[in-house]
């Protein structure tokens, strides 16, 4: 019986005007695992997941999501898929309030994704759920409140709680403890963690301490190409992946 990777790529290249941006990856995700991509800056790791979702077209190489190809698919079809993304920046409508964010990821299931016209009682709905995924990031005491006046850490945390309100079956988190205090890293980590349970995880993080503590398996990109892969255990302590760091912080 083959193995239950929920995602697979194989030979998966991107260049960009010949520069090869994303080379010959094989990528294999397990079903209810929390898998990491790490690497040095310029290692293609974002480029990586800018492929899985389509906002790039891969050159050469195929992308399986459940055994099937989802190569030709366009964004808006991976979105329907149930694969789902975070980014780097922080991705919020700031004039709306905490709740509202929610709620408008929850019109998903609801099957009139994101019309805004729909009134406030067809909206309430949603209010059950939205404040259980509020809680469980930590948010409910504002959920009244206007994003655009959190700091930058509760919403971070907010974008969480969307993502998963979307219902997904694979996760792609994109930095998210990104230009988040070091106090409030741990509460990030905590977060995902509990969020992630019963569904799979990719993520891309450059701090090695969060990668440690919540990855499963850990792949390693350089110059676009994997370098290593395996459990942290056996990535922290091999000499070609130091090698890759230090030299990064030499350049």
């Amino acid at each position: 019986m083959s193995a239950p990777y929920v995602l697979e790529t194989r030979a998966m290249t991107k260049d960009f005007n010949g520069f090869v941006a994303v080379n010959n990856v094989n990528l294999k995700v397990r079903q209810g695992t929390i898998h990491a991509i790490i690497g040095p800056n310029g290692a293609g790791k974002t480029t990586v997941f800018n492929l899985l979702t389509k906002f790039h077209r891969p050159n050469s190489g195929q992308i399986l999501y459940k055994g099937h190809d989802i190569t030709p698919l366009d964004p808006a079809s991976i979105a329907r898929s149930g694969i789902v993304r975070s980014f780097q920046i922080s991705a919020v409508f700031p004039h709306m309030t905490v709740l509202e964010n929610v709620q408008v990821a929850l019109q998903r299931k609801l099957g009139f994704s994101f019309q805004f016209w729909k009134s406030a009682r067809v909206l309430d709905q949603t209010n059950s759920r939205a404040m259980e995924l509020l809680e469980a990031v930590g948010l409910s005491d504002f959920a009244r409140q206007a994003v655009v006046d959190l700091p930058y850490g509760r919403k971070r945390a907010l974008e969480i709680a969307t993502t998963f309100a979307l219902d997904p079956k694979l996760v792609l988190l994109d930095e998210p403890t990104q230009g988040i205090g070091h106090e409030h890293v741990g509460r990030i980590t905590a977060l995902i963690r509990k969020m992630a349970q019963g569904n799979t995880v990719l993520i891309v993080e450059h701090n090695l301490n969060v990668v440690a503590e919540l990855s499963d398996t850990i792949t390693v990109l350089a110059r676009g190409a994997v370098l290593a892969e395996g459990p942290y255990s056996e990535i922290s302590g091999n000499a070609a992946v130091r090698e890759a760091y230090i030299g990064e912080a030499r350049s």
